[in-house]
């Protein structure tokens, strides 16, 4: 169990490093079914673990500017204040309901991460209404410098998504990166390299919300387990950093899609089928 538990958290750390996110969606079933953790302690372990995992790459993206801390914290803000309506939501929907509205969400998420990828319509952190002449209706805009114009409607926007990625972690275990990253390239125009790193700063803030919540209701958290997976995501978020660095955005967009199909598909064969 030892080797195993520093492995699967390798997984989720490799996930965390090289997409900003997905890291949850890969913990709670490997707790689950490859450590035999209660579901309800793996949604715990698996908040805890993201969340020390998701620091230890943040912060040196934040020494090398990757982090738009204005934007991830209007995210983070919201999303702790969903982390424990996420919680209380979760004990009143059948497991495998949620689970598979879950899986469609990700394919939702998916798809639009794989659009953006193969038909970029503006280049990675700039509006459109700075350099063409068609008026721009989106409610995010930015600067020709890239910088992010937050106006009380980008606010309003991007407080809704950073409530429902706070809801979806309290419910699932998940950091929300998966949210995160696709939500900040989509509606704030970030290019993905720094949605990354502002997903991992979010992440930090969001699972420790969520680990309040959970130990607030009076659930188990092991703390062996938890260190033993966080270690393991420490390497795994180093290596997943490097081949990052690797990659060319469209082409980290494409494996995130891949990756959330994959677990997607999992995720509705072990509701559904099983």
């Amino acid at each position: 169990m030892f080797a195993l538990a520093i492995l699967f958290g390798c997984v989720v750390g490799f996930a965390l490093g090289l997409t900003g996110g997905g890291g949850g969606i890969f913990a709670v079933p490997l707790l689950v079914y490859g450590l035999s953790v209660a579901a309800r302690e793996a949604v715990g372990i698996s908040l805890a673990a993201v969340g020390g995992t998701a620091l230890f790459g943040a912060v040196p993206r934040m020494v090398r500017g990757e982090v738009e801390l204005r934007t991830g914290l209007l995210f983070a803000i919201a999303g702790m204040l969903g982390a424990p309506i996420g919680s209380y939501l979760s004990a009143l929907v059948p497991e495998n309901v949620l689970l598979v509205m879950f899986a469609v969400l990700m394919l939702v998420v998916a798809q639009r991460m794989w659009s953006k990828a193969r038909n970029p319509a503006l280049p990675s952190g700039v509006c459109s209404s700075e350099s063409e002449p068609v008026e721009d209706h989106s409610a995010c805009q930015r600067d020709s410098d890239g910088k992010l114009r937050l106006t009380s409607r980008c606010a309003r926007l991007l407080s809704l998504v950073g409530l429902m990625t706070g809801v979806l972690s309290g419910m699932f275990g998940v950091g929300g990166g998966f949210v995160i990253v696709p939500a900040l390239v989509i509606f704030s125009g970030m290019a993905i390299h720094q949605a990354v790193g502002t997903s991992l700063f979010v992440i930090v803030l969001v699972s420790l919300s969520g680990v309040a919540s959970h130990v607030a209701g009076g659930n188990e958290l092991s703390l062996e387990t938890t260190l033993l997976f966080m270690l393991g995501g420490f390497a795994g978020m180093w290596l997943g950093g490097i081949v990052a660095k690797r990659l060319k955005g469209p082409t980290l967009q494409k494996t995130f899609s891949i990756a959330v199909v994959l677990v997607a598909i999992f995720v509705i064969y072990r509701s559904v089928v099983l």
